[in-house]
């Protein structure tokens, strides 16, 4: 049986409101494996430990769309994908093996175009040691 979502509507929602956060599981070698795997990135410094130390690393990092695509989940938890209308996201910090990605976001705009009704939202991922992502994305409600 599909889960049915509840759609926020943009009278309900206010300047300062966040939306529910998410935290990923321990980010793993076999995570960033099955990460090559499906993105296509095969940069060695996501898998190979001794090129990662030849960089100046201690072990391999995680890849920084790996965090945004924990990032895109918690948003698509609260809205549809389809509700997206941009998004720009910067690397602030790099992830690494054992981190717990912990993604939030809160409301920071809400506006009218064109007879729409949208949101903006500023979204950041973070582990233990620091931010590791700022976003910025705006989606259309009802």
């Amino acid at each position: 049986m599909k889960k049915s979502m509840t759609l926020p509507t943009y009278d309900s929602l206010k300047v300062g409101d966040e939306i529910p956060a998410m935290i990923s599981p321990p980010v793993s070698r076999h995570t960033l494996a099955l990460y090559c795997g499906a993105s296509g990135d095969h940069n060695p410094i996501h898998v190979d430990i001794d090129f990662a130390k030849s960089s100046g690393l201690d072990d391999v990092i995680a890849h920084g769309m790996l965090s945004a695509g924990y990032l895109g989940r918690m948003l698509t938890n609260w809205v549809p994908q389809s509700a997206i209308r941009n998004w720009k996201n910067r690397f602030t910090a790099m992830t690494l093996i054992g981190d717990s990605v912990t993604c939030s976001g809160k409301i920071v705009e809400k506006f009218e175009k064109d007879g729409e009704k949208f949101i903006r939202l500023e979204l950041q991922t973070n582990t233990l040691q620091a931010q590791t992502i700022v976003a910025e994305v705006v989606v259309v409600l009802a």
